[in-house]
């Protein structure tokens, strides 16, 4: 008799797992389809931003430097392998530090790697890539905002880098950097399933004053409302 309970205990369970992941799975179809408008200004757009993805993970891209903000002076040129200068892009996302420097390709995911993510267990990053132009398509956004609101998404931007003593960005030294004009940084937060790093760019859009999913944890749902 007890061993029967045992066995349905654990078929319970299972069977609640099973129920909030597909719980889950559902809201983060359903809800980024729930869109935040952009803010109304009449303010001129004059500066450029790209949301950027490569089928997984989002970044969002600002100009390398402009009359606000010359990001090369907090993120330098010579962090990366290149150590090239002459770049008018910078795509700057958040993420895991596992799945960003344990993970190459999916075949490289582990499951502890995958566990600690989601449930809050693990370290995060910033990843900073350096771009001499951006190419328009499915995967990249441009979008015109005002001078101020760009200043709110520099800070939002800023606020996610952790720093040192002297409030400078901490450089993670490592060889599992994407290519040659990309480096790691260190990051406050932890990732999880419910703030992930697609869960950042939204969140930056809003920032920024910008059309959003009202929360998305997929690429999917910040791009349907850039078609």
């Amino acid at each position: 008799m007890n061993v029967k309970k045992a066995v349905i205990n654990v078929l319970k369970g299972i069977w609640a797992i099973i129920g909030i992941v597909a719980m889950y799975l559902l809201l983060s179809y359903l809800i980024p389809f729930i869109e935040i408008p952009a803010e109304i200004t009449t303010e001129p757009k004059n500066v450029e931003i790209f949301i950027l993805t490569n089928g997984v993970h989002t970044d969002l891209v600002v100009p390398v430097k402009n009359e606000i903000k010359d990001w090369s002076q907090e993120i330098p040129f010579e962090n990366t392998v290149s150590k090239r200068t002459d770049f008018k892009y910078i795509a700057i996302g958040w993420g895991d530090k596992g799945f960003y420097l344990d993970t190459p390709t999916w075949a490289d995911l582990k499951f502890s790697t995958a566990f600690k993510a989601a449930f809050w267990l693990s370290e995060s990053a910033m990843h900073c890539t350096f771009y001499e132009k951006m190419t328009l398509g499915k995967d990249c956004k441009r979008i015109l905002i005002t001078e101020n609101q760009y200043k709110n998404l520099i800070k939002f931007i800023e606020n996610k880098f952790d720093r040192d003593a002297a409030g400078k960005v901490i450089l993670i030294k490592t060889d599992a950097v994407y290519g040659k004009n990309d480096a790691f940084y260190d990051a406050k937060s932890s990732y999880s399933f419910l703030d992930t790093c697609n869960t950042w760019t939204n969140n930056g859009l809003k920032a920024a004053g910008q059309k959003a999913a009202l929360w998305t944890p997929s690429d999917f749902g910040i791009f349907q409302h850039y078609e």
